[in-house]
């Protein structure tokens, strides 16, 4: 084997069996999870694919050899591939495949709020005014406001630029929105999406002024990454019509939206999103209300993992890059990832991680939570694991 073979056999084999685990304990089903890593992250295969083109009895031998060498439990193989192994199957013939159909528009949706000025705000009223949404934006300021407009009107330049989009079809889209600094302005929304800062307090008190707002059957959906959904549902008085719809960014872009539903979300108000997000040329994935949802929990902890590994000494950050990239087919190796991402981001996002699951495993690489403390965040500082500045 060769040294860039054992460097992706060390960092992909608990990522299949973080993968198979999450399959196994219910939480996504197969097609989600392998949706949410080729769409969200650009892999070229899901875990769970993968898995079975390598054979799941290898994937459990292989595993089970470096659970020997290194005892920690998150590299036992999971229950589900010793039974599949000994049984010869595969994870396609253990997935749920009852047709449910495709998701229909239970409630409707014809016009559009978003709260939030910043860049995925601007990307996903882009989104939605795209689609033939009328959008009513709310920013702090009129600066704030004419930002969003001045954003997503370069954004579509570019597209007329490629040759995707003419002038009459840029104007059609601008005329759809309508920005505002008053969130009364939400009140005959049908749908309310914010994208505010990452603070839980910040999108409790939102979630009230929208509850006071808002009309009865409206949606108010949230994009956090991290936070919990629950949470601003309970400072509604309408549980049931909270969800979370989490954009990837740049959302003109990317094509996954994680539909995240807490106990109380109505089953209408789920289908509704779900179709909504195929209305607008989006694939989504459902899941539920914890740390980290599909891919963020699935692939942090192997970027970690990375961290951890140069860390000891064993490869070269360019060594790590390249092995992922040839051998894995990643896009991106875990450093030019996590410099992508931005390394305050990822440590964030490792935290809740580590504190939602208890996994030692999953505690912070030092040499992660060092370049944060030194100020190295990735490219947007022009410092990270590489150096951008010249």
């Amino acid at each position: 084997m060769t040294t860039h073979e054992q460097i992706a056999r060390t960092l992909v084999l608990p990522y299949l069996n973080h993968a198979v685990r999450m399959f196994e304990s219910g939480y996504a089903s197969r097609a989600d999870i392998d949706a949410g890593m080729r769409f969200g992250c650009g892999y070229p295969q899901g875990p769970l694919a993968t898995v079975d083109e390598m054979g799941p009895a290898v994937v459990r031998d292989q595993l089970a050899e470096r659970y020997a060498e290194t005892g920690d439990p998150l590299h036992q193989p999971a229950d589900l591939l010793e039974k599949l192994a000994a049984e010869g199957s595969t994870l396609a013939e253990a997935a749920d495949t009852s047709a449910t159909g495709e998701p229909r528009l239970r409630r409707e949706v014809t016009t559009v709020g978003v709260v939030g000025t910043g860049t995925m705000a601007s990307g996903i009223a882009q989104v939605f005014a795209a689609k033939g949404y009328d959008v009513v934006y709310v920013g702090r300021s009129e600066e704030k406001v004419a930002g969003v407009q001045a954003a997503i009107a370069t954004s579509l330049d570019r597209l007329v630029s490629k040759g995707k989009l003419d002038e009459a079809g840029k104007e059609a889209v601008l005329v759809r929105l309508t920005g505002t600094t008053s969130r009364e302005s939400l009140a005959t929304a049908d749908l309310v999406v914010e994208a505010i800062a990452e603070d839980l307090e910040v999108k409790k008190e939102l979630f009230g002024d929208l509850d006071r707002i808002c009309k009865p059957g409206a949606i108010l959906a949230t994009t956090t990454s991290s936070l919990p959904i629950a949470a601003c549902a309970a400072a509604t008085s309408r549980p049931e019509s909270v969800i979370g719809m989490h954009f990837f960014n740049p959302a003109p872009v990317m094509k996954l939206v994680e539909v995240v539903t807490t106990e109380q979300t109505a089953s209408d108000v789920d289908e509704t999103v779900r179709a909504l997000c195929a209305k607008v040329g989006k694939v989504a994935v459902s899941c539920g209300d914890r740390a980290g949802f599909i891919v963020n929990c699935l692939l942090f902890p192997y970027l970690n993992d990375a961290v951890k590994l140069h860390e000891s000494g064993a490869a070269s950050l360019e060594e790590i890059d390249t092995a992922i990239k040839e051998q894995a087919g990643f896009p991106m190796g875990p450093f030019q990832l996590l410099d992508v991402v931005g390394n305050d981001v990822s440590l964030a996002i490792e935290k809740e991680l580590h504190e939602e699951f208890g996994h030692e495993g999953f505690a912070p690489a030092a040499m992660l939570e060092r370049l944060v403390a030194e100020g190295r965040m990735g490219r947007k500082t022009g410092q990270g694991f590489h150096d951008y500045s010249r």
